[in-house]
């Protein structure tokens, strides 16, 4: 059951990340960050939903576009900026960007930019997990394109061969980079459809309906935790900016999606639909969500600002962590 209070601390967790990426994103456009970077702008209530329902004992990896599952799994602002910086106080010290993050202090493991990595590395977590005869989950988030991969289909044929504690959570935002889904699948093939056929339980959810993604997270935590056994969950989101950078993709006369698609999409904000059951059900007013969202704001601000001016790494650390 989400509670009023429940619902109020995922909400304000779903602020702080939205803020987060957009003023991260604005920072970009200075040129201050020389790397890659892949925004989650408008996939925020999928994190926020599924991490609200694991353990800080649970671990989690992540994928190129990771910024909102390392915040929703209890990172810090401050050291996401100073990695984009790369600055020393970094997460990864600098050394990672934005696409190879890790914080072990708050269970987030790893994320990388290789397709289906995420899923792999999990499903290795998960099968320690059960050696040792823990309680804990291991958690993958990856994009529908990993489900053209051959190593997703060997990690869930282990998975549940092996009987592994692990969630598997596909944002379907309907695109590899450029190419919709409609081109690389059969019209009626369905990712969940084939999950299933490897006796794997599995949900369809709307990823940007905050409690559906937490309701559905629950189920699948309680039953992985109950039944030692994998769970798979897809959620239907979109990316609001281009794939990799900070810019909408009409603003650079991209083609492959039109204005009226993504402008669509934003009209199914997870944040504003959050926000108006809150106030539609007497759990916030408007001021109270706007005053949340200022002082959200003031905190990122002063966080980036503190992180720019961190320190480089010293090049007589160059060569450690190498392997």
């Amino acid at each position: 059951m989400i509670t009023p209070e429940l619902h109020l601390q995922m909400h304000k967790e779903l602020i702080r990340i939205r803020r987060a990426e957009a003023t991260l994103a604005e920072r970009y456009k200075k040129q201050e960050m020389r790397t890659p970077t892949h925004f989650g702008l408008g996939q925020e209530a999928v994190p926020v939903g599924v991490c609200a329902a694991l353990k800080r004992t649970d671990v989690a990896y992540s994928h190129h576009r990771s910024h909102n599952h390392y915040l929703a799994k209890g990172g810090s602002v401050y050291r996401l900026a100073a990695e984009l910086f790369g600055r020393a106080t970094g997460c990864s010290g600098g050394r990672g960007g934005s696409v190879h993050l890790t914080d072990r202090e708050c269970g987030f493991i790893a994320s990388s930019a290789i397709l289906a990595e995420a899923v792999a590395a999990a499903t290795g977590s998960a099968l320690s997990f059960a050696m040792d005869g823990s309680d804990r989950i291991s958690t993958a988030f990856f994009g529908d394109a990993v489900a053209e991969e051959g190593a997703f289909y060997e990690c869930l044929g282990y998975a549940s061969l092996k009987n592994l504690p692990v969630l598997f959570i596909c944002e379907n935002n309907g695109y590899a980079t450029e190419s919709p889904l409609s081109i690389r699948q059969p019209e009626k093939a369905s990712i969940t459809g084939r999950v299933a056929a490897f006796d794997i339980p599995t949900r369809e959810v709307d990823g940007n309906d905050l409690r559906a993604v937490y309701e559905a997270a629950v189920e699948a935590v309680t039953a992985i935790r109950r039944d030692s056994r994998p769970f798979f969950l897809e959620c239907a989101t979109y990316r609001w900016l281009e794939h990799v950078g900070p810019w909408f993709d009409h603003e650079l006369k991209r083609t492959y999606r039109t204005k009226e698609e993504v402008d669509g999409w934003m009209a199914r904000c997870p944040v504003k639909r959050s926000a108006a059951y809150l106030v539609d059900n007497g759990i916030a007013t408007q001021d109270q969500l706007s005053t949340w969202e200022a002082e959200i704001q003031a905190r990122i601000d002063a966080d980036v600002a503190r992180a720019y001016n961190d320190p480089w790494p010293d090049p007589q650390h160059l060569m450690e962590h190498v392997y």
